[in-house]
Formats: C-alpha cells, structure tokens, sequence
C-alpha cells in the first residue's frame, strides 16, 4: 500500500521568468510537485499518468532516483506530452497559461486492479480525470484528495487558457480533502466569494477544504470552523510554480501518518517556501528544513494564543 498515489498527466513545461532572458523547460505537472514534496517527508509515493515518448527519459531517471514509483505511468505512442507554457508578470504575481499540446485522458485500463493507497490526490492539469476514473479509484483509498485546476481550465483554439465551471462536478460528491485557489473554487462552484464557495465544497461532501493565498498564506476549513495558516516568508523567490502542489504534497505527507490539521498546514507551508527558491519542481530542501521551517509558524502561533490568553 502507498502513503499517496497521485492522479494527472506530467507536463513538459516552458517557464519564462522576468529579467531571464531564456525560457526554462523544465519537468511540470502537478503530480510531480506533490510527489517530490512528499518523499521528502518519506512518504510513499506512486503516479499515475499517461506522457508521449517525447517525454524524456531523464525525467523518467529523475523521479525514479527520488523514490517515486513509476509503475503506473503509461507511455502513449503518436501522441505528444502534455506542454505548457507560463509567462510570469514582474512581480511574478501573476502569469499567463499557454497549452502547446494535451495527452489524452487517462483511462479505466490504466489503472492496476491490485492499487490501494491511503491517500489518492487528484491533480488533473488539463482535463484528463474522468469521473469514471475518479469513482473506480474511490475504492482504492481511505482518503480522496482533489485539486481541481485541470477540470476548469478551457482551451480555445490557441491554446490560451481561461477558467471555465465544468458541466460535470459530479466528482466532488466523492472527494474528502479539496485544495484550491480562490479563483478556482469560486470559478468551480459559481460562487461569488470564498467563504460561500467553500461551504458549498462541504455540502458535497469534503470534510476539508484548503484555499491557498500565495505569500498571505492558506485558509483551511474543517469541523465547522475556518483557520487561517500564514505563510513562510521564502529567503528568495524565484519561481512560484508548483507552491500549492508542495503545500498539498507535505500537507497529505504527514496526514497520511495521522499528524492533525493544524501541523499539516504548516508544513505545507514550508514546503512550499522552499519550493519557490528554485526553478521548477527543484527545490524542495530536506526533511529537517521543512520541518524547521514548519516549527517557526507554529512556535508563532502558540506565541500568539498564548498573549491573546494573557490580554
């Protein structure tokens, strides 16, 4: 049994920063965040995904050398990998998503009869989770897990990417944990702010929902009650692709050993300081840095409580 298997197609993925005047092509795809933020925190971890024989072999070497079972990837012959293309702004703030091709979506077939996990996280970047696919691999796990981006992304005939509500969310009444920006939960659920957007999440049935805030943190709901998670402020920030895939990665890492919520969130965040001080998926320190760094915001926190007790 896997501590977390992840669901979605890799990427190739063509990074152009401000002040860099050559693009960085670098291996991409949400699995492959959470995946390597997660073996760092030891878990075991296997993929899911379907790539074209374009993929590159080194990828493949790399991910294999961190610990990442690859024994559920499909290689599809005639047709390509997926490839995107990120434009950050400035302030690396804000950017913009190009999809150069799409791999197809994963199917029923790929999907080993024997597989059983703790966590299952689904990580679509583009469309390729089926709810088919989402209900078979519902009673392969204890826990589901969703990040919802690739299911609204839409695609007009360049490629440019805008996002759009799903005709079919159907796959929510079968998720535990949902991790999301504020612009894809309320894009998801139609909802004009966060809050109501995250309620509407539990109504269908996640007992958590995460909402990432870049550098202002996270917001994590659970029992009835909202928790605000700050971030960690990174030493350097270079890259913020993938911040939130590490967040959830170290977050269900150590959910998946029965750590509580509270510390979760935080190593997620540190995680995801970490993560940004590379290019691409890079940058991930060791065990004793996250959890260093995770120690810092909770050292705050009970700092914080502890003066709110003696006010």
């Amino acid at each position: 049994m896997f501590d977390i298997v992840s669901v979605g197609n890799f990427s190739i993925d063509s990074i152009c920063l401000p002040h860099r005047q050559n693009a960085f092509t670098v291996l991409g795809g949400s699995v492959a965040y959470v995946s390597f933020a997660a073996r760092v925190l030891e878990a075991q971890t296997s993929v899911i995904s379907r790539v074209g024989t374009d993929f590159p072999a080194a990828y493949k070497w790399w991910l294999q050398q961190e610990g990442v079972d690859l024994s559920g990837l499909v290689v599809i012959q005639g047709m390509p990998t997926t490839r995107f293309e990120l434009k950050y702004e400035n302030d690396l703030s804000d950017r913009t998503l190009r999809s150069r091709t799409r791999m197809s979506p994963i199917q029923l077939d790929d999907l080993h009869i024997s597989l059983k996990a703790k966590i299952i996280h689904l990580a679509p970047i583009a469309g390729e989770i089926t709810f088919e696919v989402a209900e078979k691999l519902r009673n392969c796990a204890e826990v589901i897990s969703l990040d919802p981006q690739g299911l609204i992304r839409n695609f007009d005939g360049d490629g440019n990417v805008t996002l759009e509500s799903p005709p079919d969310t159907r796959v929510l009444n079968l998720i535990d944990i949902f991790k999301s920006t504020p612009k894809e939960i309320q894009t998801l659920t139609g909802s004009e702010d966060t809050e109501t957007a995250i309620q509407t999440v539990h109504k269908r049935g996640a007992r958590m929902v995460i909402v990432t805030l870049g550098a202002e943190g996270a917001l994590v709901s659970v029992d009835d009650a909202t928790h605000k998670v700050p971030a960690y402020t990174p030493e350097k920030l270079i890259d913020p692709t993938g911040a939130g895939d590490a967040f959830i990665g170290a977050f269900l890492a150590e959910y998946s050993k029965g750590e509580d919520c509270a510390w979760c969130a935080y190593v997620g965040s540190a995680a995801a300081s970490l993560v940004v001080e590379g290019i691409g998926p890079t940058s991930f320190g060791d065990k004793n840095q996250i959890y260093q760094r995770a120690h810092v915001l909770f050292d705050k926190r009970e700092q914080k409580n502890n003066s709110n007790k003696n006010a």
